[in-house]
């Protein structure tokens, strides 16, 4: 059996308070939903045990934004990883403002953050130039979403892996050629 991790274990609580606090991140975790089938969107099978990490992996496809993302859907969440730490910074900082400004909150707040290092190994579709353009718009939110979601779930249909493709928030991140195209 799998560890629910959570994020209440590094809480100094009471044991009682902490067990109470357990029962009710397990009942509204949508990750630990999802680990345990009841998430219509993302079933066990499709989410990922036995790794180091594995939990992390599966917070990305289980919690998804009310718009989805660039190339996912309200659901299922999807799993985004940056080759550089400054496009992954530049996301996360891009995110967290709309989150503030959605929030109407002003003033300077702090986020904690944790970048990990992931390895991939398979076919991704690599966009084309005519995808770029359409997928690729940096606003705004979520209408540019439109063409890059259909995109995706026209793929992920069609049984790809993934995407590759360049950051919108990170304009000096690496353009690399696609080796192949699925």
């Amino acid at each position: 059996m799998h560890r629910k991790e959570s994020v209440l274990e590094t809480l100094s609580l009471p044991p009682e308070v902490l067990a109470d606090l357990s029962e009710l991140d397990a009942a509204t975790n949508e990750r630990t939903i999802a680990e345990g089938g009841g998430n219509n969107a993302i079933g066990p099978g499709e989410l990922l045990y036995g790794v180091p990490e594995a939990h992390i992996v599966n917070a990305a496809f289980s919690h998804h934004g009310p718009h989805g993302g660039r190339f996912h859907s309200p659901q299922p969440g999807a799993w985004y990883a940056g080759v550089e730490l400054e496009t992954s910074v530049a996301e996360v900082a891009f995110h967290n403002r709309r989150f503030l400004e959605d929030a109407r909150l002003t003033g300077q707040y702090a986020f904690d953050y944790r970048d990990s290092l992931s390895d991939f190994s398979g076919q991704f579709h690599c966009l084309d130039s005519n995808e770029s353009q359409a997928c690729l718009q940096p606003g705004p939110i979520p209408q540019c979403y439109g063409a890059s979601q259909a995109l995706a779930n026209a793929l992920l249909c069609a049984g790809s892996n993934g995407i590759v493709y360049p950051s919108v928030r990170h304009s000096s991140c690496c353009r690399r050629p696609c080796p192949t195209r699925s």
